[in-house]
């Protein structure tokens, strides 16, 4: 079986009748649509923009959000990774290293070079949390004691403490 394929002048009749058909019935479309997304559909379509601010001669820039001082605390993620984070923001601060090994077999392997990290400890740190080396990690619990022992021994303040 052979299919001609060949160019037409001009735009098919189903694409006519679709465009025709959409045009004719936009209002109920719309209506239909701003139904079902409670509203926003109008907002998307119609979007009122927030007025300019005069200008002063002077340029600002304000990081949103922002806290003046960062609130360190530790955290365990579920891939394992050990890591001092900020509260706010959730943004790394220290890669203290992580938890390897099947799930009832994990231990601690610090951020060292023996333990194949490009980017050790910072030396303070390494001090800090140097005999932790290998420690058994093999369930929640333990996490949740790890999660607090790094953060008594880095002088942080121990997130989720009422959680036993």
């Amino acid at each position: 079986m052979v299919e001609i394929i060949s160019k037409r002048e001009g735009p098919r009749k189903e694409d006519v009748a679709a465009k025709q058909f959409l045009r004719n019935n936009r209002a109920a479309i719309d209506g239909i649509a701003d139904h079902l997304t409670g509203g926003r559909w109008r907002a998307l379509r119609n979007p009122v923009r927030a007025p300019q601010p005069e200008p002063s001669g002077k340029l600002w820039y304000i990081p949103p959000g922002r806290p003046a001082e960062l609130e360190p605390y530790v955290r365990i993620s579920l891939n394992g990774r050990v890591v001092v984070a900020d509260l706010a923001s959730g943004r790394q601060i220290h890669f203290l290293g992580e938890l390897r090994g099947e799930r009832q077999s994990r231990r601690l392997a610090l951020a060292t070079a023996q333990n194949g990290f490009f980017a050790p400890l910072e030396d303070h740190l390494h001090a800090a949390l140097a005999d932790l080396e290998g420690l058994s990690v093999p369930d929640e619990a333990s996490e949740q004691r790890l999660e607090q022992e790094l953060a008594i021994r880095l002088g942080l303040s121990v997130v989720g403490q009422g959680i036993e």
